[in-house]
């Protein structure tokens, strides 16, 4: 009872934006729910009075209800049937991972980023875009306000990914498979990958879409060893500001155990798609209400005066993967 006073209200105000947003994501999925609630959200903070009896929910949704969407997610994750459907894309997929994590440091020093937001969006550009945001920003104690520049960024160029990778793909002559192949492993979100391999489609009449979504789900499998490696890392790192007395399995979120341990399950018994589906959607809309949470504490005016970096270095980390994609596909002879 204590639980509903003190965090209703916020509670349900991010599901009132979170419903419409998800309803928006699935009609305009090149944009998707998450950045629909985060304008949403930003929005409505401008204009909201009384913030002080939202204030609880809302940073509970942003925390709490995010580490639940991120465990969920879990469950959408059979390690062995994608291994077994991707294991081709394997070596372009580390490659593109490598490259944007390279960058996004390079510029992190160059441009003195703050580190959280050089993660984020390193992370975004090179496993999947929202879903990895939302899966490290816990791990690495990131602010409101980091998670939706870094969402911001990503969304930008996945818009920009998914209108011109088809026609560029064409310009550069490559074949159903080896556009497949690209529009998997260089474009950030899922949705916009599916927007990107659908006009391929209807452009050549070819069925590319199930190809670039099964690479797509082999990169999503680099959030479990990327998040474990930040998790460590943010460890070590305190563990040399606190001292010894400080514990490095403390600093190993559960929810990013949990979250393994879904994927396991998953794998292990085999869970049918009747039981899975429905948990992978409700991971989704979890993360359309975190992101609403994270855009009502969020302030619009600073966020665009402090994002010129955080753009470019997305920029950087977008055409190093596409780039790098290019590259190994010519190097294997996908094409």
């Amino acid at each position: 009872m204590n639980f509903i006073k003190k965090n209703g209200a916020g509670l349900l105000l991010c599901l009132v934006i979170a419903v419409p947003s998800w309803f928006l994501g699935q009609a305009v999925p090149v944009i998707g729910g998450p950045v629909f609630a985060i304008l949403i959200g930003m929005v409505i903070t401008l204009v909201l009075a009384k913030r002080d009896p939202f204030a609880p929910g809302i940073n509970y949704t942003s925390k709490k209800i995010l580490q639940a969407a991120v465990v969920f997610l879990g469950f959408g994750m059979n390690l062995t049937e994608i291994l077994a459907k991707g294991r081709q894309s394997l070596p372009i997929i580390l490659s593109t991972i490598s490259a944007s994590l390279i960058i996004a440091f390079i510029l992190y020093k160059a441009l003195k980023l703050r580190t959280n937001n050089a993660i984020l969006v390193g992370v975004g550009s090179s496993i999947c875009g929202g879903s990895a945001i939302a899966a490290t920003a816990p791990v690495i104690d990131a602010s409101d306000e980091e998670v939706a520049q870094s969402i911001s960024v990503i969304f930008l160029f996945n818009v920009a990914a998914a209108l011109i990778f088809p026609t560029l793909g064409a310009v550069l002559g490559l074949g159903n498979e080896g556009f497949g192949m690209f529009a998997g492993t260089a474009i950030n979100d899922t949705s916009s990958v599916t927007a990107a391999a659908s006009a391929w489609d209807g452009i050549h009449g070819s069925s590319t879409l199930e190809t670039a979504a099964i690479v797509k789900m082999t990169r999503t499998l680099a959030i479990i060893p990327i998040t474990l490696v930040l998790a460590i890392w943010r460890g070590r790192k305190e563990k040399n500001t606190e001292g010894p007395s400080f514990s490095l399995k403390r600093s190993l979120p559960f929810f990013v155990l949990f979250f393994v341990l879904a994927s396991v399950a998953t794998t292990v018994f085999q869970l049918p798609g009747e039981v899975t589906a429905p948990l992978k959607e409700l991971s989704k809309f979890l993360i359309v209400m975190a992101m609403a949470a994270i855009g009502l504490n969020t302030n619009i005016v600073k966020l665009v005066k402090t994002g010129g970096k955080p753009i470019f270095t997305g920029f950087c980390c977008w055409m190093g993967i596409a780039l790098v994609s290019l590259g190994m596909q010519h190097v294997l002879g996908i094409w």
